[in-house]
């Protein structure tokens, strides 16, 4: 088989559907993750350049559906050079909004999807590149750093994310495998829609001094790059793509 095998989690739209397109136009085969979207998967699927693409299931939050899906991406592309870890939820739960027990809920399901789902991923994936090296990507975001009052679970899940990144291109680096990560700010996709239709649109577009959010495809070339063989020395780097919307030192 010609081009690498590349496991994309949430690969159905968005980032994660862009991140796909970029390793396809290059000549890879790809493997959509995606938990319930599967007409938009398959429409993905169908149109991306080259052969050996394929579709796969999992809620992230259920180990052993991520063990499957996992095995299932491996065994159609032959084996996984790739994981780039992008799905993830983000729903409001304001602290003095939110009843104790619907507050214990977004916990629990935004870590079990953001953080652990994530872990498990990259667990069953090693295994795959254990013996041929190869190269993680995990999508953090912006809120890891600056915080988001009213996502405070979202944003918990990214720092902890972020340190996940940074352990695992430790353990990893005598493998050959490679782990980065990149921190979006707001990036135009359905996630994010609804803000961009609201009165605080304007005020979101102009966090940024080009007074814009980022298109997706801008996050998946900083994520291809970061796949690449010429980025090796880049693990353990957290990329911010903010547009300078925040700055850290």
């Amino acid at each position: 088989m010609t081009g690498r095998a590349v496991l994309v989690t949430g690969a159905s739209r968005g980032i994660g559907r862009a991140v796909a397109e970029a390793f396809a136009a290059s000549g890879d085969r790809v493997a959509i993750h995606c938990r319930a979207s599967v007409r938009a998967a398959e429409e993905l699927r169908d149109a991306l350049p080259g052969a050996g693409h394929v579709v796969v299931l999992a809620d992230l939050a259920d180990p052993d559906a991520v063990r499957t899906m996992v095995d299932q991406a491996a065994d159609a592309l032959d084996g996984l050079d790739v994981l780039v870890n992008n799905a993830g939820v983000f729903t409001p739960h304001p602290i003095f909004d939110t009843s104790y027990e619907d507050w214990q809920r977004q916990w629990r399901a935004t870590l079990d999807t953001n953080l652990v789902g994530a872990a498990n991923v990259i667990w069953c994936a090693a295994r795959y590149m254990r013996e041929r090296g190869g190269r993680i990507v995990n999508v953090s975001s912006r809120g890891a750093f600056r915080g988001e009052p009213g996502q405070v679970a979202y944003g918990a899940s990214k720092a902890g994310l972020n340190s996940l990144t940074q352990s695992l291109a430790v353990a990893l680096a005598p493998y050959g495998i490679a782990v980065a990560a990149v921190a979006p700010g707001f990036v135009e996709t359905d996630m994010v829609s609804e803000h961009l239709r609201s009165d605080r649109a304007d005020e979101i577009r102009a966090q940024s001094p080009f007074r814009r959010v980022a298109q997706p495809a801008e996050v998946a070339a900083a994520v291809h790059w970061l796949a690449s063989p010429q980025a090796e020395w880049a693990s353990g780097t957290i990329i911010d793509l903010n547009g300078a919307s925040y700055l850290r030192t």
